[in-house]
């Protein structure tokens, strides 16, 4: 079950997606965070941030819509609170999940993180829909998106990841412009910015009118986009959105990801992460897989060379 992401030897391919998993040691009492590969933890900005008012969060047909606003404790509190307590879960990697309102603000929170012990990678957040500034901004635009990588890739002291929006035109052009700017792997997709409306109020069903879409309604979508993302680049690529069954994570391995993270699932199944990576062990034995890595690219499509 062990895959390689950068450098970083994963004890599975299924990892914790940030904002969707805490800290991590909010689950460890329920979930056996030693079977997951990583968690990725919430995005961590310079100063805490309070998110958005409620209603946050919106349940969809197949699916959710959030607008948490990215609330978290700031780099200082994770660095002396969180961080400490997530080191005792030693064979789970912890990757940071980076966000910043500007250019300066990312790279700070990186050099910040640079000293501190227990992480073995940054998750840059360049696709959050939810907030006003940052995040989607940077990664929707080219020349953005490639001065941004740059300057944190010049002061990372890991491993740099960068979290793709699919509200773009092109991912695989997105996904070229991050490679030649410095990730080291990419992390394929975020959320897809949509709406509710209260039909009874004629009034929005979030506070912040918009939010990001998840969960099974996006997982065509998304694994096309893993596909031609890992098509475009030469680095690894991290695949999620709507992966709830073993099955699913295969399809996303096949369809080129290296590894899968899990988001929404643990919404409704607090130990979707655990369950996945035990199924996905047996799935591979029931198919007489032997390495997990080598379903990674393995789609058979008549007359196209993967």
């Amino acid at each position: 079950m062990r895959v390689t992401v950068a450098g970083l030897e994963l004890t599975s391919p299924v990892i914790a997606a940030s904002g969707t998993f805490g800290y991590g040691i909010e689950f460890e009492e329920i979930v056996s965070l030693d079977r997951l590969g990583a968690i990725v933890t919430k995005g961590i900005s310079l100063e805490p941030m309070a998110g958005h008012p409620s209603p946050r969060l919106v349940q969809t047909a197949a699916g959710m819509l959030n607008a948490v606003g990215l609330q978290n404790v700031g780099v200082e509190e994770f660095i002396a609170q969180k961080l400490p307590l997530m080191r005792r879960h030693s064979k789970c990697k912890v990757i940071v999940n980076v966000f910043g309102y500007t250019v300066s603000d990312y790279v700070a929170v990186i050099e910040r993180l640079n000293a501190a012990e227990g992480i073995a990678a940054y998750e840059l957040n360049v696709s959050c829909p939810n907030v006003h500034a940052g995040g989607m901004a940077f990664g929707s635009d080219a020349g953005s998106l490639e001065y941004l990588v740059s300057r944190a890739k010049a002061v990372a002291g890991r491993p740099l990841f960068v979290k793709l929006t699919p509200n773009v035109t092109s991912i695989a052009q997105m996904a070229h412009v991050a490679e030649v700017a410095g990730a080291d792997a990419l992390s394929v997709v975020n959320t897809f910015l949509a709406m509710a409306i209260d039909a009874e109020t004629r009034k929005p069903r979030l506070s912040n009118v918009t939010g990001g879409l998840s969960g099974p309604a996006i997982k065509p979508i998304a694994l096309r986009l893993v596909w031609e993302t890992s098509r475009a680049v030469k680095i690894p690529v991290l695949g999620m959105g709507g992966i709830v069954t073993p099955a699913d994570a295969v399809e996303f391995l096949l369809a080129g990801a290296t590894a899968v993270q899990v988001g929404t699932a643990s919404y409704a199944d607090p130990r979707a992460t655990e369950r996945l990576a035990r199924g996905l062990e047996s799935w591979c034995k029931s198919h007489d897989v032997t390495k997990v890595r080598h379903l990674t690219g393995a789609l058979e499509v008549q007359g196209i060379a993967h």
